[in-house]
């Protein structure tokens, strides 16, 4: 057994009520243990003067926040769209049609290309504090494009998600219908095995409810869990469809009327918000203080993506949801950690207590308030990840 002791911890965010007051259970001058990459003890940093441990850190005073869980990602692609970035910034529109130039790129590329761009982007979310991330298809729209994606996502993470019901690709345009029979059949057989969660992006440009609500029963069939792309570009029935699925989430929830904050409140569906995706294309903010105030469970994700939100840095989406969703710091960080982990229906990940993974971050500074209140900087001092697969 190897265990690690981590000491003079000037705050310490547990997301656990056990270890204070706040939603946050902070921690002030505090410490823990860690056994096996496990952490097995919380408790004062006076108290832990007599542990005894075979290494230990010194936090200098800073503050410790659980790793990010980043629940909400499209990292197997190819190629950018940086014009198509700079279109939207000269005042053209977002839609869902975009994801075609992508598609075409991701086709043409090799293993090793989407697996080093794949890479590049886990470091990336790693050195900016997330520590657990989820990984979609989607950029494939082929049986054999759809599978490699996922394979090779699973290398990295064990929170794949097969989204092969992204958008409706070039070559079906006039045959949807043969579309979602083919995912729901030959791209399910061939997909199933590497992925843990089916998705659809039901929205204007992408599925109608009909074909949303077979592809889910399909994905379900055979053994993927439900999660789903909802009211992001219009209000629809996405969020109502995901509470009837009872899907672990409903990610982008932009648009939204008093029934699907009311039906999220009381259901185990987690609203996921997508902040990266309304600040790079100039859309609407999602309502959190609505949601939050209600009741819904509430996650913080980034869409990296790279067309409406190509960016791995959860502080900043942390920043965004303060300043423009109405979300308080603790809010915003807690929608980040423990809200991304129940997105996941994940128990081990986005706290800090016995039990736990240790997947944590010292930050270079004394609170987890300076994530929002220092926009921009790099407060990642070191991350800890546990072993495995994230």
């Amino acid at each position: 057994m190897t265990s690690l002791l981590i000491t003079n911890i000037g705050e310490l965010v547990t997301n656990s009520l056990e270890y204070g007051t706040t939603p946050l259970g902070l921690v002030k001058d505090a410490a823990f243990l860690i056994e096996n990459d496990q952490i097995t003890w919380v408790g004062s940093a006076a108290q832990s003067k007599s542990m005894a441990a075979d290494s230990q850190i010194d936090a200098g005073g800073a503050a410790v926040i659980p790793g990010f869980v980043d629940s909400h990602a499209h990292l197997v692609f190819a190629g950018d769209r940086a014009t198509e970035f700079e279109a939207r910034m000269s005042g053209a529109a977002y839609s869902a049609g975009g994801i075609k130039s992508t598609v075409e790129a991701t086709r043409a590329a090799t293993d090793e290309q989407l697996r080093a761009n794949l890479s590049r982007l886990i470091k990336e979310a790693r050195n900016s504090g997330t520590t657990t991330i989820e990984c979609k298809s989607g950029y494939g729209l082929t049986v054999f494009d759809e599978t490699r994606s996922l394979r090779i996502a699973q290398e990295e993470t064990t929170e794949t998600t097969f989204l092969g019901a992204h958008v409706v690709p070039a070559e079906f345009s006039e045959r949807k219908d043969e579309y979602v029979a083919l995912i729901t059949t030959q791209m399910l057989d061939a997909c199933a095995p590497y992925a843990k969660w089916i998705d659809v992006f039901c929205d204007r440009g992408a599925f109608d409810p009909d074909s949303t609500r077979e592809i889910l029963r399909a994905g379900i069939a055979k053994g993927l869990l439900p999660r789903l792309h909802a009211n992001q570009l219009e209000h629809g029935q996405g969020v109502q469809i995901a509470i009837e699925f009872d899907a672990a989430s409903a990610d982008h929830c932009t648009h939204l009327n008093h029934a699907d904050i009311d039906a999220l409140a009381s259901s185990n569906t987690v609203a996921t918000l997508l902040p990266g995706a309304e600040f790079l294309t100039r859309s609407q903010y999602p309502n959190a203080r609505a949601l939050i105030d209600a009741g819904a469970k509430v996650a913080i994700a980034t869409d990296c993506n790279p067309g409406s939100s190509y960016t791995t840095n959860m502080p900043f989406c942390i920043a965004l949801a303060v300043r423009e969703m109405k979300m308080t710091p603790a809010e915003a960080l807690a929608a980040a950690t423990i809200g991304g982990a129940n997105a996941l229906r994940r128990t081990d990940v986005g706290t800090l207590a016995p039990g736990s993974r240790a997947d944590f971050v010292l930050l270079n500074a004394p609170s987890y308030l300076h994530l929002a209140y220092r926009p921009g900087v790099n407060l990642i001092n070191q991350v800890f990840n546990s072993k495995g697969k994230k």
